[in-house]
């Protein structure tokens, strides 16, 4: 076993340093590269804005921001330009390693994150016979609000409510059409709500499909896009856009089906010889004159070959094969390029000497990639060209002209195809192209990325045609046909996608999360390192290995997972450094207590990791659970941190227990032992005996009290995040001291029928504005709110600026909005969450300790501690000089303290039940208080590591994570009062007459028959 361990920690130091390895190596080249970059703009620019311009500060920021933009432009182009060189020792090129680092979310890096709804409720109007049948719309509205409280999808909702509505009523009649589906007249109902999912799903795979080949278009190195079909919505992190408009608009346009003809190679094969010809002068710097009747170009010498045959070397031609008649075949596509290579050929096609070799009518366009056989992504792309209309960016043949296409079998050959049928007016224009293109190609076009381009056999006058997919009948052929179905579907199923959330985080903001994130870390660490030196004595040392282990294991199958490091994620791993100790100081603790009774060093650390484990893994699952939970349920940022909780939980077991133990026994087999006491953890808790459960009446007031106040809460009211509440947040940089009171007045005349929240965010320069101003409307307001905004803050903003220089991250450093529709059901899917992880903690307790009461008991521990938090966030909103706001973090942060407040309470009661075997005479009571003495050094230190963890972070980890940190702040100290004072002694008070354990229950009172009993139990322990 021990072998076993040491082998798979050393693979697994070993992965974490080779992967992380990549960030480092990318870090320095783009440190090199900016320091190239900044000396090329010294050159350009030698002068610095205060000696050009002396005493004038507004010109100096104005030629400040050219020498950011001239620096930014410099550093940009090099990186490109060394995409292919060789960065780490063993070869990997800069651009592999990219794909490789350690990803940094938008809230670190600035970018723009958007949530898309797919809109299904089109898609069911659109299936129908009638779209505006009263019955289908009323169907479809009921099932629309719905979805806002119910984890239902839409399709299965509607099919409700349309029942709800006409009970007698059938879903076939409004669907079956013998022309565009197999639905019969008579089909049940489970059969049109399937035929709907398949509809559903085929329409918001294609969506995300589509989406996800347009993210490409914005130029950032690691986007992230993700589908829900579920909740039918996709969301999109691009870390390092910069185009806020773009993004929105580009992502929200209609897919744009279209049918083109082609070029062959053997149409183009001599304008391609010329192209290359011209781009070598080109490339050699010889001007297209110069060669003309230049007789020494016919000269071998080396100036002449260089750059020869520049295109071909990243583009390889198709060459025509031979059919089965023997006959000359041309490909639909022209070449294929490898994918790293076809910015190179874009870059060489566009230029004009290149172009103007081709015939003006021809525009390339690259196809989708190929996936083989085994499933596996394609390293080439293949290159189209296609015959275009002059004067036109209209095809002959666009998506309207699509009724219906679907995959199928050819009843003959029994191979997959694919059947189209097209309207009236296609299916004339389809007759006429097919005609006059027999045997040659024609490319099916999704938003200028070829998808198809089948050969025509033959002309096709019927309007419906079927598309042959080739291969072998396999899923992957079945899986590309029903893409491509969905493809000729989307010009004709509507299911838009529409952006209901977005939010913008400048680069400013990003590096301000960096900086607090990386420094609450680092001091999180030191303090705990030092903390378990302190208490622990040479032990601390076996606590703090493992601590490292957790960390570069966490962090670095973080990176192999290619998952995103969020602001979030990074309070999640200040959050492991208390927790990831916990664990040994649940096993050190009672390896203490073993050798308080006298045990030997082996037999004491034997037995204390042997009686620890229970705890620990009960400690760790219930956390996972609530981790896991907010993994479902959460979005973005906050699922970063949910993942590298679960990530710090599950590797903390492993560090924690296996390594810790393979320290520790290599150690005492050199006939050494670690010392776990020192003066100061000698004396703490050394003779705990506090009458706990004879204080219970008090602490049932307190909890009463906390009752009132908690539910009074929820009628007082709480500042909900944007998230919650539907609206726009900005967060503006005035550039001097402001303060809420001086903009509150020209916001509210400039946003007229909203208040505006205005908090200061990070410093005393920069406000949060939040508003619900127009956010009902329909329509893009967008726009309009930030006139608005701008007209409401600038004459707070310096002298001269400009609308256009307002919308820079220089002023605008971060924007969010989140539409009710989305809102609402966030808010839902936070409180689903924290009943789903009261239910889940109330079951595997249950399951656990087999006694209700336990479960009871946990139930009212985490109810008190959540009432606690919504207590202070709710009557403290206006007395703390921070926000108080209800939204994803403060749920991530109440999950994350219902895990925590177990870890206490189950080492509590794991002792409890131990207690009850051991002290046989014993009351409930007396066993209840000697169980929360014995565990009351550990109950404390593990509280306080977490607690000093979260106040580091609350301190200087940055304005992201505050509000969590201090939601968990609150919680910690509730959660460690709960423990003592609540759960416990609830076992006392129910259930009276049944024992904690499978022990009777001894008669009488506390006495000398308790003291008896608790020497009993330490004979006991000592056996």
């Amino acid at each position: 076993m021990r072998a076993l361990v040491s082998i798979f920690a050393a693979l697994l130091i070993i992965i974490s340093l080779y992967q992380l390895s990549f960030t480092w190596f990318v870090n320095s080249h783009e440190s090199a590269m900016e320091a190239k970059a900044k000396q090329l703009v010294n050159r350009q620019y030698p002068t610095k804005p205060a000696q050009k311009y002396p005493g004038n500060k507004e010109a100096q920021a104005s030629y400040q921001d050219t020498l950011d933009q001239a620096f930014n432009h410099e550093k940009d182009s090099l990186l490109k330009a060394t995409g292919e060189t060789k960065i780490t020792w063993w070869g990997t090129t800069y651009q592999k390693s990219k794909e490789d680092e350690l990803l940094l979310g938008l809230d670190l890096q600035g970018g723009i994150s958007v949530t898309l709804n797919i809109a299904l409720d089109g898609l069911i109007r659109n299936l129908s016979n009638n779209p505006r049948d009263p019955q289908l719309l009323r169907a479809i509205s009921m099932a629309q609000q719905k979805e806002l409280t119910n984890n239902g999808n839409l399709i299965d909702l509607f099919a409700e409510s349309y029942k709800q509505i006409n009970p007698s009523g059938k879903l076939a009649p409004l669907f079956s059409n013998t022309n565009r589906n197999k639905l019969t007249y008579d089909a049940s109902d489970p059969a049109v709500i399937s035929y709907l999912h398949d509809q559903a799903s085929g329409a918001m795979r294609q969506t995300y499909q589509v989406i996800n080949q347009r993210i490409n278009q914005f130029g950032v190195a690691q986007p992230s896009i993700s589908l829900d079909e579920n909740r039918a919505i996709i969301n999109v992190e691009l870390a390092g856009a910069t185009d806020p408009d773009r993004v929105r608009n580009y992502l929200q346009s209609t897919a744009n089906l279209q049918f083109w003809e082609v070029y062959t190679l053997e149409d183009l094969q001599n304008y391609f010889v010329n192209a290359d010809k011209a781009l070598q002068n080109y490339l050699n710097g010889v001007k297209a004159d110069s060669v003309v009747n230049d007789t020494s170009a016919k000269k071998d010498t080396s100036a002449n070959i260089v750059n020869q045959n520049a295109l071909f070397r990243v583009l390889q031609p198709l060459v025509p094969r031979q059919d089965r008649n023997g006959q000359s075949q041309s490909y639909s596509a022209i070449a294929v390029s490898n994918i790293r290579d076809t910015a190179k050929v874009d870059g060489y096609l566009n230029l004009p000497v290149v172009r103007n070799n081709f015939p003006q009518d021809l525009k390339f366009l690259w196809g989708k990639p190929a996936v083989n056989e085994d499933g596996k992504v394609s390293t080439q792309l293949e290159l189209y060209a296609i015959k275009t209309i002059p004067g036109s960016e209209k095809a002959r043949i666009e998506g309207e002209a699509i009724e219906h296409a679907n995959q199928d079998f050819d009843p003959t050959t029994g191979g997959v195809i694919v059947q189209m049928t097209m309207n009236k007016q296609g299916s004339k224009t389809w007759a006429d192209m097919t005609t006059k293109n027999v045997h040659r190609p024609i490319a099916i076009v999704l938003d200028d990325i070829v998808y198809s381009a089948p050969l025509v056999d033959e002309p096709i006058t019927g309007g419906s045609s079927q598309i042959r997919m080739g291969g072998s009948n396999n899923q992957q052929t079945v899986q590309e046909a029903t893409d491509l179905a969905n493809i000729l579907n989307s010009g004709k199923l509507s299911a838009p996608a529409r952006i209901v959330s977005d939010e913008v985080v400048g680069p400013t903001l990003g590096r301000a999360a960096v900086n607090g994130g990386m420094m609450a870390f680092g001091i999180s660490f030191l303090v705990i390192f030092t903390l378990m030196l302190v208490y622990y004595n040479t032990a601390g040392w076996v606590a703090n290995s493992a601590l490292i282990l957790n960390l570069l294991f966490t962090i670095g199958v973080l990176s192999a997972l290619h998952a995103t490091l969020t602001a979030p994620g990074i309070a999640g791993l200040v959050l492991t450094i208390g927790m990831a100790v916990d664990t040994n100081v649940i096993i050190f603790e009672r390896i203490k207590e073993e050798l308080t009774r006298g045990k030997s060093y082996p037999l004491a650390v034997k037995d204390g990791y042997r009686r620890s484990l229970p705890p620990v893994l009960d400690a760790h699952v219930t956390t996972l659970l609530t981790a896991l939970i907010l993994f479902y349920f959460g979005l973005g940022p906050v699922r970063g941190f949910a993942t590298t909780q679960i990530l710090g939980i599950l590797l903390s077991l492993f560090c924690g227990i296996l390594i810790s133990r393979l320290i520790t026994d290599f150690y005492t087999n050199k006939n050494r032992h670690f010392q776990y006491f020192t003066g100061l953890s000698r004396r703490i808790f050394k003779h705990a005996a506090f009458k706990f459960i004879e204080y219970r009446r008090i602490a049932y007031g307190i909890s009463v009290v906390v009752l009132i106040m908690g539910v009074s809460s929820l009628f007082h009211g709480f500042r909900k995040g944007v998230e919650f509440s539907g609206g726009r947040s900005y967060i503006v940089n005035f550039h001097r001291p402001i303060t809420r009171e001086t903009v509150l007045h020209p916001l509210e005349k400039n946003l007229p029928g909203s208040e505006p929240e205005i908090k200061t965010y990070g410093g005393n320069e920069q406000l949060e504005i939040t508003t619900d101003y127009k956010i009902q409307s329909a329509g893009n307001t967008d726009s309009i709110v930030l006139r608005a905004l701008y007209a409401g803050v600038n004459s707070f903003l310096p002298q001269n600026t400009t609308y256009a220089d307002f919308l820079t991250p220089k002023f605008l450093a971060g924007t969010k909005k989140v539409e009710p529709v989305i809102s609402e059901e966030l808010e839902a899917g936070a409180v689903k969450a924290t009943i789903f992880a009261l239910i889940i903690i109330f079951l595997y307790i249950f399951v656990r300790f087999r006694d209700w009461r336990y479960s009871l008991g946990t139930i009212i521990s985490l109810l008190h501690d959540v009432l606690v938090t919504l207590t202070v966030f709710s009557f403290a909103q206006n007395l703390v000089p921070f926000s108080l706001e209800i939204d994803q973090h403060f749920i991530a942060a109440v999950l994350t303290v219902i895990g925590f407040s177990m870890n206490d309470t189950v080492i509590v009661f794991d002792r409890i039940r131990e207690n009850s075997h051991l002290m046989k005479n014993a009351t409930n009571a007396e066993i209840i208080n000697q169980s929360v003495n014995q565990t009351l050094s550990r109950t404390i230190m593990t509280s306080l590591t977490v607690f000093l963890t979260i106040l580091i972070l609350f301190l200087v980890g940055g304005e992201v994570t505050r509000g969590f940190a201090f939601a968990m702040l609150v919680g910690v100290i509730t959660g460690t009062y709960s423990s003592i004072f609540v759960a416990a002694p609830f076992l006392v008070d129910f259930a009276k007459g049944k024992p904690l354990g499978d022990s009777p229950l001894a008669a009488g009172k506390p006495g000398a028959g308790a003291e008896k009993a608790a020497k009993a139990a330490a004979a006991n322990l000592r056996s």
